[in-house]
């Protein structure tokens, strides 16, 4: 051997080969997924070997053995993962001896700057601790030797699995309860959009009890793509690490795209589907897995009890027939015994109506069986399918779970093609709270609550489950949904007239909620629109369910009292038409007592006057009116500059606006003159906290309007604090003239990513234009601003279509 050779070798077995090998391990691209996990466990083996067979040389200690405990133990090391050593003995050495050993193995591992848990113990020590603390005994579960007495180890892996298994009636309700507070405190992996890929549910956290529990005796998980889920769990992990450069978890927006690359994926949301398909086969996973640990705990605490009674005979479960070759047997649904699912093509969907109906889970068994065996249906579907599926949509809260074991057999997307392109789909507006999927579905069971409102319930239950069905197709979601829709009403086997409504029922969607709060409804031209869209008023009466049923769907900040409000108004008007009324004409309306008693205080002092009052909204559950909002009226000589200076100091005060109207009013002078003024009426919230005093917003708007005020520099600082999520950059804003908007006025929407002072941002844009504006109707889901302006040209007529684009792309250029 050759002294270069030699030197080389000296190096490897010391820590800065170990790191230099470690490296070298984590930059081989060609290497990567399980291979690279295995083997950078065995590189830290061979070095953890090398630090404990010198230290225990040099401290003289026998009877000792290092060993790998949790992820390390079972030979999964990501690239950041910690190190979970147990330093076991036999108890001969003495103390000092043991610390010495201990100290020429822990410290090389922190001067590397690796994470470390450490603990030394005997065996019986190890046992109790396990005894007392789930959380080691959990860990010691994976225990692997990584040098000294084998034998020692080995006693305590028998050991610690005895003791699991004796100790599994106690045990394994206490990991059921220490799964469900990490699942309620961390959230479901498959709906998050930073998921944690370890401590979320459905993450690796579960992924390891379930191992625990297989380990136990008791019941054993599907295994079922569940390997292949881990996998692809650990690979982000892995990718997650080596990209940051951190131990995280946590699959941050702004790391979502290297993370994809370093995994050879297209993009971020690819990556995110193959995260939430891998977290919903472990989810469902443990969801059978602890409903097989309860039965079989439940059923060992019962049996001596029974045996008593039966003098000693074997208990046959109870089978209770639930429809057609279904039954009810120990808290499942499984097949009867004369059903013959390769004959039977309604099987499946009647089984899964039947387990949704009792509010039961489908057994795993069934579902397997009925994924294998079962016959397709024939298309179009027969009568009975049909009103099945619409019986399992109707269930309410236990269609979820009825639907998810379908999913998780390939069921769903056997019965409903199409379904495959929404399957797992994440929604990247923060707004949702689901994937597209489970959306569809939830909008289902919102619907199930909804159906004693239509004539149709059947076909409001269809739209809901299909109304983003087009989401995953290029282009606007509704107007493919509409085709697919059409494609698979006609599958389930409706008429044509009814595959209609359901089309259009899809298509329109969101036609009410965006109309209601973006246009004008005074406006004649708003409601003939939704009634010419609708058709009819059967058809709109399942609009507007569907649309209250896609809107609770999809978040809390989807839906609320005055978007309810707004939304029956301009139903009601529409009705109004569709029965054969038509709608009135606006007339300048005259203000009202206290929109006259602020304009004739205004015209007296010359100045802002204003005034803030709740406004009540429809009753709520209890019967009391529920408040939409507060509206804020303000009268004024009419002068340029109004809206800007108004909104911004709205924005100053931390109120947002929901909805703007301006209107010009002649009032008779003392002279005999008339003098024009403004009225404002703004319908208002606080972000936070309790409302301004009106006093103190009416001398922050004369103080805008004279000019003293810097708004523009207000809002600057505050939008430079704004907090913002590092590294997510919003879309462009995007301004543009709404084709046949109104007869009386030309229609400017604004799509913009909300913030501090948007709405004085445009107001200002709008006033250097040189137009008018009449009404704003302001809504905002999440980060993102959808505001309409109602807006004239000095002569108040409607602008000519080469000056509306002007002006769209002004405020455009003036919002970029």
């Amino acid at each position: 051997m050759t002294s270069t050779e030699t030197t080389t070798e000296s190096e490897d077995s010391g820590p800065s080969g170990y790191a230099a090998a470690r490296l070298r391990l984590l930059q081989e691209k060609a290497q990567s997924g399980p291979p690279r996990r295995a083997a950078l466990a065995r590189l830290t083996d061979d070095w953890l070997t090398g630090l404990f067979t010198a230290a225990a040389e040099h401290a003289g200690v026998r009877g000792a053995a290092l060993v790998a405990v949790g992820g390390y133990g079972r030979g999964e090391l990501s690239p950041r993962s910690d190190l979970d050593l147990l330093l076991l003995h036999d108890g001969s050495a003495d103390a000092g001896a043991l610390a010495a050993l201990a100290d020429r193995i822990w410290y090389p591992v922190w001067d590397l700057g690796l994470s470390l848990d450490h603990s030394v113990r005997t065996p019986g020590e190890a046992r109790r601790t396990a005894g007392e603390d789930l959380k080691v005994q959990l860990g010691l579960l994976d225990a692997r030797a990584v040098a000294g007495d084998l034998g020692l180890v080995a006693g305590l892996r028998t050991a610690i699995l005895a003791d699991w298994r004796n100790q599994a009636p106690r045990r394994l309700p206490a990991l059921d309860e220490l799964c469900r507070e990490r699942a309620e405190r961390m959230g479901e992996l498959q709906f998050l959009l930073e998921p944690d890929l370890k401590e979320a549910r459905g993450g690796l956290r579960d992924a390891t009890a379930l191992r625990a529990v297989a380990a136990s005796w008791v019941a054993d998980a599907p295994r079922e793509g569940l390997a292949e889920a881990r996998r692809t769990l650990l690979d982000a992990r892995d990718a997650l690490h080596l990209t940051t450069g951190r131990a995280t978890d946590r699959l941050a927006l702004q790391e979502q795209d290297q993370v994809a690359e370093a995994l050879g994926l297209l993009d971020a949301d690819v990556l995110l589907r193959q995260v939430y398909e891998a977290a919903r086969t472990v989810s469902y996973a443990t969801d059978v897995t602890w409903r097989e640990v309860n039965r079989v705990l439940r059923a060992r605490s019962a049996r001596p009890r029974l045996r008593a009674m039966l003098g000693g005979g074997k208990a046959v479960p109870e089978r209770t027939p639930l429809a057609d070759g279904v039954v009810e047997a120990d808290g499942e649904v499984v097949l009867a015994r004369a059903a013959r699912p390769e004959k039977d093509p309604v099987l499946t969907l009647r089984a899964a109506a039947a387990a949704a109906e009792s509010g039961l889970p489908l057994s795993r068994h069934l579902v397997r069986h009925l994924a294998a065996a079962a016959r397709p249906l024939p298309v179009p579907w027969p009568a009975e399918a049909r009103e099945e599926l619409v019986t399992l949509l109707g269930a309410g809260e236990s269609t979820v779970g009825v639907w998810e074991a379908l999913e998780s057999e390939g069921i769903i997307t056997r019965l409903l093609p199409d379904w495959e392109r929404v399957h797992c789909r994440p929604q990247r507006n923060p707004v949702h709270t689901w994937t597209v999927d489970r959306h569809l579905v939830e909008t289902a069971v919102r619907a199930a609550s909804l159906t004693r409102r239509v004539h149709r319930p059947d076909l409001l239950l269809i739209a809901a489950l299909l109304h983003d069905i087009g989401k995953g197709w290029p282009g606007d979601h509704s107007a493919a949904g509409e085709v697919i829709a059409r494609d698979m009403a006609a599958r389930i086997g409706f008429d044509k007239h009814d595959v209609g409504i359901v089309a259009t029922l899809v298509r329109h969607h969101l036609l009410l909620v965006e109309t209601a709060t973006r246009r004008d409804l005074d406006d004649p031209a708003t409601v003939r629109s939704v009634a010419t869209a609708v058709g009819s008023a059967s058809t709109l009466e399942l609009l507007h369910a569907l649309t209250e049923a896609d809107a609770l769907a999809t978040g809390p900040a989807a839906w609320s009292s005055w978007r309810a409000s707004l939304v029956a108004d301009l139903v009601k008007r529409v009705a109004a038409v569709l029965a054969g009324e038509a709608p009135q004409e606006p007339e300048p309306a005259a203000p009202g007592a206290e929109q006259e008693r602020l304009a004739i205080e205004a015209l007296r002092t010359g100045e802002p006057v204003l005034s803030l009052h709740t406004q009540p909204g429809p009753p709520a559950d209890d019967g009391e009116p529920e408040p939409v909002g507060v509206e804020l009226l303000i009268a004024l000589p009419d002068r340029p500059g109004v809206l800007p200076a108004a909104a911004g100091v709205l924005a100053l005060h931390r109120l947002t606006v929901r909805a703007a109207e301006l209107r010009a009013v002649e009032l008779p002078t003392e002279v005999g003159d008339s003098a024009d003024l403004l009225l404002l009426s703004w319908r208002v919230a606080a972000e936070y906290g309790s409302l301004p005093q009106a006093a103190r917003l009416r001398a922050d708007l004369v103080r805008a309007l004279e000019g003293s005020l810097d708004i523009r520099a207000r809002l600057a600082e505050r939008e430079a604090a704004y907090p913002r999520r590092r590294g997510v950059k919003a879309p462009p804003p995007r301004v543009t003239v709404a084709a046949a908007g109104s007869r009386l006025a030309t229609v400017i929407e604004v799509r913009a990513q909300d913030a501090p002072g948007l709405l004085h941002r445009i107001g200002r844009a709008l006033e250097q234009s040189a137009v008018r504006v009449r009404s704003a109707h302001v809504s905002t889901l999440g980060a993102n601003a959808v505001d309409a302006f109602y807006v004239t040209g000095t002569d108040g007529e409607p602008l000519p279509e080469v000056r509306a684009a002007e002006v769209a792309k002004e405020v455009e250029k003036a919002l970029g």
